[in-house]
């Protein structure tokens, strides 16, 4: 019998455009004879639309971005949404990147309404959306991490020379500015200098009101997938390669102006000590379902732990699918994966007792 699926993507983000993309090539390898897709646009305004089930091929991303005029129904928020002929949908897979989809939100409302979702739960999604926090949990697990210092926007407007003075001393140049709560490597900057850092807080506070500043460290770029619930398994390495400064925005989504090698050339020894390294993030976070786990490797064999993405870019061509395809685990295949991975953690809490 055929799951019906709920496709969630687009919403109130700076990374909208990246989730439709996702959302595309997610509906592009779902296999029909095992899914009924039906499609939930969030615009960029956050106005939610239900669309019909797709029934055909979409090959753009303008097919997805839903307006009232279309013959959709914008709805408020409520059970119906997520349900088709009075029944409610089998799974749903939040396609979401960013804030407002990626942090926790939705996953919170999912579970209010008791339904079947794919990737992580509520608090690893906020705990891995906050940099800042993220990395404070990392520090009490005892993994590895650069120096790093956080600011909000108000103590820093009113002390903006001694917020780039406590960098300086504390981290010194280059550092990378950051907005705390935000991915696809939106708003920021590297920095080498105290006027580029002023112009770097300047941007990275329009994305955010709290933002992390990061020492710079001379090192490859190596990233691994994590996938499963309480026994998380762990792709083979691949490595970043930029050829700007550093994998920006538009290196990742505009130009391509960035090389993936897949597998990363490391050691027996450094491989090792990246994965137990994801999985202990992994599990510091409380994480189900999937993750991608960025690193850094220096040329003495040191590995530092940047961040973990709670959902990760994921089309064909992204990081994690690429790397899983390397691991043997074709597209659809991982979709599928992912979709089981929800059920069963959806049927695993139906086992908790909540009166006494």
């Amino acid at each position: 019998m055929k799951k019906k699926i709920g496709l969630l993507y687009g919403g109130k983000s700076a990374e909208h455009k990246v989730s439709m993309q996702t959302a595309l090539a997610v509906i592009k390898a779902l296999d029909t004879d095992k899914f009924d897709i039906h499609p939930i646009y969030i615009t960029e305004t956050g106005e939610w639309i239900k669309g019909n089930q797709l029934t055909g091929p979409v090959e753009t991303v303008k097919e997805l971005e839903f307006k009232r005029q279309d013959g959709h129904s914008a709805t408020v928020l409520s059970p119906d949404l997520f349900q088709t002929n009075d029944s409610p949908l089998d799974v749903i897979f939040p396609l979401l990147h960013g804030p407002n989809g990626e942090d926790g939100t939705v996953q919170g409302l999912l579970e209010l309404l008791n339904l079947p979702y794919v990737g992580n739960g509520v608090l690893a999604s906020s705990a891995g959306m906050d940099k800042v926090v993220m990395k404070n949990i990392f520090e009490v697990a005892g993994l590895n991490q650069v120096k790093y210092t956080s600011f909000i926007r108000s103590e820093w407007q009113g002390a903006k020379e001694a917020a780039y003075a406590k960098v300086e001393e504390n981290l010194g140049y280059p550092c990378f500015v950051k907005p705390a709560n935000l991915g696809s490597s939106v708003g920021i900057s590297k920095c080498t200098s105290r006027s580029e850092l002023d112009a770097a807080f300047e941007e990275a506070f329009q994305f955010d009101r709290k933002i992390i500043v990061e020492e710079g460290v001379i090192a490859r770029e190596i990233e691994v997938g994590v996938l499963g619930n309480d026994y998380p398994e762990v792709t083979v390495a691949g490595e970043i390669l930029p050829k700007t400064d550093f994998y920006d925005y538009k290196a990742k989504y505009e130009d391509g102006n960035t090389g993936l090698v897949i597998p990363a050339e490391v050691s027996e020894q450094e491989y090792a000590a990246i994965k137990e390294d994801a999985i202990k993030a992994f599990k510091a976070l409380d994480c189900s379902g999937l993750v991608r786990a960025d690193f850094f490797l220096t040329s003495a064999g040191e590995v530092y732990i940047n961040e973990v993405n709670t959902m990760p870019g994921f089309t064909p061509f992204s990081m994690f699918p690429l790397l899983w395809k390397h691991t043997d685990v074709e597209y659809a295949a991982l979709i599928e994966k992912l979709v089981d991975l929800a059920l069963e953690r959806h049927q695993e809490k139906q086992s908790i007792k909540y009166t006494f």
